[in-house]
């Protein structure tokens, strides 16, 4: 009859110590292809002009210079989407929805770097042809924030507050001729109705960086597993026609540990005109685990 006794009470107390569980990270390959992020013009707004230290993270980019950028006027804000036939899975879901990307004006070298892009998205991995382009002048860089105060899970956050793009204009720009429907994942715009999106003309190639502030005595660190996936994003921007939504205000905060001076933002959306695509480069593709 005691050791009964003794056997329930550990029994009911169990549920109570239980740990949550922390969600592994995904492998780089099916984070990554699994990464489709929808565009929005937003309202004005100039953050301080802040230098900051871009050093390139790709392999197939290694030997391009280390610069220094100042931020300009932010002119778009990417937040993560899914393309009907090709949802995240289960496994990377949780950690998609939640890079949302701020991009501000930047001017710097002209790389003049030619690469061969494969779509890396299981919805056009097996249709659309490698191609080839230039990226020459770089455009944008696009920072990690989280919109309307909501924090990813420590496990999430760890991953995507390292996403950092830098994005270099490409030529030729030719037209995709794709035509997909849309559906926002982050759960602060998912009231957004699903909506069909043309994809036309290729702008962009963003690319991951690591950042650094001239001040700081060193760049900054990247966990070695967060820096195995950060480093195989690779994002073509196309042009995109979309339906207008009604306005959306929303307050933008950074979460890059690099830049935590930068102050929060409000950005008010309505319209998407870009749509960013995985691809890998030059045969470098990200490792399956």
């Amino acid at each position: 009859m005691v050791v009964a006794l003794v056997v329930g009470s550990v029994s009911a107390a169990s549920p109570a110590t239980a740990q949550p569980q922390i969600q592994a990270l995904p492998s780089p390959l099916r984070f990554v292809s699994n990464l489709d992020l929808e565009c929005f013009r937003t309202s004005p707004y100039t953050p301080p002009a802040i230098p900051i230290v871009t050093k390139h993270l790709n392999p197939a980019l290694s030997g391009l210079p280390t610069e220094t950028v100042i931020l300009g006027p932010r002119e778009k804000l990417c937040v993560p989407v899914a393309k009907r036939g090709a949802e995240p899975t289960d496994d990377v879901i949780d950690f998609v929805r939640y890079v949302d990307l701020s991009c501000y004006r930047i001017q710097g070298i002209n790389v003049n770097q030619p690469l061969t892009l494969r779509h890396l998205n299981p919805l056009f991995a097996t249709s659309v042809l490698p191609k080839n382009v230039v990226i020459t002048i770089p455009q944008h860089l696009c920072l990690p924030v989280i919109k309307n105060g909501v924090v990813p899970p420590p496990e999430v956050l760890r991953l995507v507050q390292y996403i950092d793009l830098k994005c270099y204009l490409a030529q030729p720009q030719t037209s995709l001729h794709k035509q997909v429907f849309l559906t926002h994942l982050n759960r602060v715009l998912a009231h957004l109705p699903g909506h069909f999106g043309d994809i036309t003309f290729n702008r962009q190639l963003c690319v991951p960086v690591q950042k650094a502030v001239p001040t700081a005595p060193a760049p900054q660190p990247i966990p070695l597993d967060v820096l195995n996936i950060v480093r195989w994003i690779d994002i073509e921007l196309y042009d995109l026609a979309t339906p207008a939504i009604p306005p959306q205000t929303l307050f933008l905060r950074h979460i890059n540990p690099a830049l935590p001076n930068l102050p929060g933002e409000t950005a008010v959306i309505q319209q998407a005109f870009q749509i960013g695509l995985p691809v890998a480069k030059n045969n470098f593709t990200p490792p399956p685990v």
